[in-house]
């Protein structure tokens, strides 16, 4: 029993010890690829406990190399942005300016019921009241009414990769980007934290910070 009592103990600091590690971030956003990691963790954890023949050695290591691997598919999302797409899923609109995406409802297999409801927990019981509604990759519905903004705000650059896909949806062009951000001062994309359109169609770009500077400043 007290062996049973010490091992348990040795493996909680372990697991609670390699989710510190993994970050915060990563139990808020729980995509499936970050769920199944946790279930791992836990069912390695587990098999030390209930059988005391099995080598404590194996579960910790076997652990920490799955905590590992988080750390390394987290990376490669930050800087790949088909990584992040394949593990993490891409947000999807189903509502865009009151109309109702039916394709991507039956792709995701969301009925209308569903959708109504998840407005009606958002405080948005009418359509008409929804500029957009957007599925998220966590599972997590957003909703922007109509009197919030007239135009979805869209990331145009993230740590120096640009997305076209979201420039053509705020009707913007490489072109007219680069423009904006020669004007800013800045000569080559890499330089670019995040740049984005807000919901009045105006741009804003935010620099890589400086060596040994904390916060990104926008540049006007």
């Amino acid at each position: 029993m007290i062996i049973v009592c010490i091992r348990t103990v040795i493996l909680y600091a372990v697991v609670l010890f390699a989710l510190r590690l993994m970050g915060s971030s990563e139990l808020s956003k729980m995509s499936p690829f970050q769920l199944v990691v946790i279930f791992m963790i836990a069912e390695l954890a587990s098999i030390p406990i209930d059988s005391p023949s099995q080598s404590l050695l194996n579960g910790i290591v076997a652990i920490f190399a799955l905590m590992f691997l988080q750390i390394l598919i987290s990376f490669l999302t930050t800087k790949f942005e088909g990584i992040k797409n394949l593990v993490d899923g891409t947000p999807t609109i189903l509502v865009d300016q009151g109309r109702l995406n039916v394709k991507e409802m039956k792709r995701l297999r969301i009925t209308v019921n569903e959708l109504f409801e998840q407005l009606r927990i958002g405080n948005c019981p009418s359509l008409f009241d929804v500029q957009y509604a957007i599925m998220e990759s966590n599972g997590e519905l957003s909703i922007i009414t109509t009197t919030q903004q007239p135009a979805l705000p869209m990331i145009v650059i993230s740590d120096g990769v640009i997305y076209e896909d979201n420039l053509s949806k705020a009707g913007s062009s490489k072109e007219k980007l680069l423009d904006a951000l020669r004007i800013r001062g800045i000569k080559t994309v890499s330089d670019v934290f995040v740049a984005f359109y807000d919901g009045n169609l105006q741009i804003h770009v935010f620099p890589v910070p400086e060596k040994g500077e904390t916060y990104a400043k926008e540049l006007i």
